[in-house]
């Protein structure tokens, strides 16, 4: 996941923390986001982005006995290209037993939890949207309800990852969500670029996004950045904030 900017103190008007229309976006609650039965499938870009999405989704509809599947399209190795700390070798390995820790902070069945780890190289996946689309359809069941990254995130990992998505879940006929993760830190001027007609919120209680706060710090390669070299934090402290919100929006 690329950095967004800000200051130490207050950050820059952007939409997540300005647009008026978040006010107005309806509630959406699971069960009508999820049917009672229905498999909920998280396809995630990148080792992190599965709780950047939807933590606070994940911890409700494990609540409530969904059969969860996860699939993680990289494993993030070349996402600090130069680093002396986390080389590409470190990462391959480090990054996933990240996203295992973040899962266990947010109090999924990690023994009985479906994840598939496709191993795709981040930062080149737009080259590879056919075999996504094939790789993600392989997991797919009709009726599944999945979730994946917005095509217009302001990434290009996930804006691949969120057409290849699409597709597979039109060839199997299962329902396809997107969810925004970089979008949101668009400057206040972009706000009129966000499909606000599709956008639906789910709330989450202080717990919910308590535990879901918690799991982001399970990223320890990502918080910091090597400032020698020009790396920023993968996870800066603005993002980090939005993760503290009380809801999580999807575009349904």
């Amino acid at each position: 996941m690329k950095s967004a900017s800000t200051s130490e103190n207050s950050p820059p008007a952007q939409i997540w923390n300005s647009a008026p229309q978040l006010d107005n976006i309806p509630v959406i609650n699971t069960e009508t986001l999820v049917p009672p039965g229905a498999r909920a499938v998280v396809i995630s870009t990148h080792p992190g982005d599965e709780v950047m999405m939807c933590g606070g989704l994940l911890q409700l509809l494990s609540a409530l006995s969904h059969p969860l599947q996860l699939i993680s399209i990289s494993d993030g190795s070349s996402s600090q290209p130069g680093s002396q700390q986390w080389s590409e070798k470190r990462l391959s390995v480090f990054r996933s037993q990240e996203s295992v820790e973040a899962l266990r902070r947010l109090g999924l069945p990690m023994h009985s939890l479906k994840w598939v780890r496709g191993g795709f190289t981040d930062n080149a996946l737009a080259e590879q949207e056919a075999q996504l689309t094939e790789f993600i359809a392989r997991y797919l069941r009709p009726g599944d309800v999945v979730f994946s990254t917005w095509s217009e995130d302001s990434n290009r990992d996930h804006d691949t990852v969120s057409r290849a998505s699409a597709k597979a879940a039109k060839m199997v006929g299962a329902t396809f969500n997107e969810v925004p993760i970089q979008a949101w830190h668009r400057p206040l001027r972009d706000r009129e670029q966000i499909p606000w007609h599709r956008a639906r919120k789910v709330r989450l209680d202080s717990w919910t996004v308590a535990r879901k706060s918690h799991a982001t710090h399970a990223y320890a390669s990502q918080l910091n950045g090597e400032p020698a070299i020009g790396l920023a934090p993968l996870l800066p402290r603005v993002l980090l904030q939005r993760m503290r919100l009380p809801y999580e929006i999807v575009f349904v």
